[in-house]
């Protein structure tokens, strides 16, 4: 059953719509975009990208087991996402007011402590495969 809207209202952003090979193209567009924003303006997606490649790179000169391998290649990339995660939110409450306000600094501290976590993570697992 579709609700009335007031008119003049839509349901729906005006940049669905979109289907099929556009739709894809479209999105593989604005993750770009987002990846080209994040490296421009984030100084910490740059130093998480900096350990990545660099972690990466290094699981594969270590001789290693496949699957410790694949568990390092997947945090490294954990800590990327969390990132960029992390930024989309801070940019979104720096968008909404730079006021202070208590629920932003939660969101914007909670979105810090993800990254924590992530890199935490990523200290064990690297202590896990190299102890293996």
């Amino acid at each position: 059953m579709k609700t009335e809207l007031p008119q003049g209202t839509e349901s729906e952003s005006p940049f669905k719509g979109k289907t099929g090979l556009r739709r894809i193209l479209n999105a593989l567009g604005y993750s770009l975009d987002g990846l080209a924003a994040a490296w421009r303006n984030e100084s910490a997606f740059r130093q998480v990208t900096l350990l990545a490649v660099l972690g990466i790179g290094l699981s594969f000169y270590l001789v290693l087991p496949a699957w410790g391998r694949a568990i390092l290649i997947a945090s490294h990339i954990g800590t990327l996402i969390v990132e960029l995660l992390n930024s989309a939110i801070e940019a979104a409450v720096d968008h909404t007011s730079l006021a202070h306000h208590e629920l932003a600094k939660r969101a914007k501290d909670l979105g810090s402590a993800a990254q924590l976590v992530c890199l935490a993570n990523l200290v064990v697992m690297w202590t896990v495969v190299i102890l293996a």
